[in-house]
């Protein structure tokens, strides 16, 4: 059976986040968690653009000022949603940039890295105690099939890194990074007995905005083609993140895109990845060094089956070096 947005569960009083939810595949999987029923919290960097997607959106709906670039816009963003919110259903770190126009984020960090990592790995660890003990729960981070392109150690050197900003290997990078992080997540969800699952999707390829940015010369006539011949549209693009939401069939741990055309096109079912991703011991390494770099430190309790972060300057913590990409 083809999964679509038919087969979305009711989602009445659930309560979504949805990072870059301001446009493209965001956007669409805030509106269709909300037609189902959810009440959704559209995270974006923009507010302006945030209220005019909640207009789009329709339903119960809620815009939180989240710039990833920036830790303290996350702490800032998480502090919100915790004021207001006892439980969170469900976490889609959607958000992410390519070949963006700054090379560093204002934490110094390489964009790539730094956007569509560092900060949904502080995000996460900053919210997941409103998630563990709440039944379904699940924490869904968007990869991609670029993250076969992210060769070279995943480690501070890449993370601080200056030249990344049209480069596809970054990029790749950091979205093998997502799914490093999502499998290492699911894994600790486990060990503590936690209520909340991780998992990962990809959306293949889509026209959205992501491709508006200062690609390689040599990636212009390449990707133009490809968008043209293999894209779904956003709408289609969003199916492997909402099945992973909210399909209960789905287990923990799983990686979903596209089944069609090399992972480019088609309705949502389990993806391969590359062995790398795969790497118990580079998941291990890329949690502790992210905890460096970000100063936000998960810590599980089995016994109750709860998980919080803690925050702290990062120079505390000594990275961890040596994740082959």
């Amino acid at each position: 059976m083809t999964w679509s947005h038919a087969h979305v569960p009711d989602q009445s009083g659930r309560v979504a986040l949805v990072t870059g939810a301001s446009g493209g595949i965001g956007l669409e999987t805030a509106r269709v968690l909300a037609d189902r029923g959810a009440h959704v919290l559209l995270a974006c960097r923009d507010i302006g653009r945030g209220r005019a997607a909640a207009a789009r959106v329709g339903g119960s709906t809620e815009v939180v000022r989240l710039d990833l670039a920036s830790l303290d816009s996350v702490r800032e963003a998480a502090a919100r949603v915790r004021g207001r919110y006892e439980r969170l259903d469900l976490l889609v770190n959607n958000a992410g940039v390519m070949f963006p126009s700054y090379r560093r984020t204002e934490d110094g960090f390489e964009a790539h890295f730094g956007v569509n990592h560092l900060g949904h790995f502080a995000l996460t660890g900053l919210l997941l105690d409103l998630m563990t003990a709440v039944p379904g729960s699940r924490v869904v981070t968007v990869a991609s099939l670029a993250h076969r392109a992210g060769f070279g150690a995943l480690d501070e050197s890449a993370a601080r890194s200056s030249v990344g900003r049209r480069s596809l290997t970054a990029y790749g990078r950091s979205k093998l990074a997502n799914l490093l992080f999502a499998r290492e997540l699911d894994r600790r969800l486990v060990a503590a007995g936690a209520a909340t699952a991780s998992l990962a999707a990809h959306p293949g390829l889509s026209p959205t905005g992501l491709w508006h940015g200062d690609p390689p010369r040599v990636l212009r006539p390449v990707a133009a083609a490809g968008l043209r011949w293999l894209a779904q549209p956003a709408d289609l693009a969003a199916l492997p993140s909402l099945r992973a939401a909210t399909d209960p069939y789905v287990p923990g741990g799983a990686h979903l895109g596209p089944s069609e055309r090399f992972g480019s096109r088609g309705a949502p079912a389990p993806a391969r990845s590359s062995r790398a991703s795969r790497d118990v011991a580079a998941q291990e390494r890329l949690w502790r060094l992210s905890e460096g770099l970000t100063g936000v430190r998960y810590t599980f309790a089995s016994a109750s089956a709860s998980a919080f972060a803690e925050t702290e300057p990062a120079e505390a913590v000594c990275p961890v070096t040596g994740a082959r990409g």
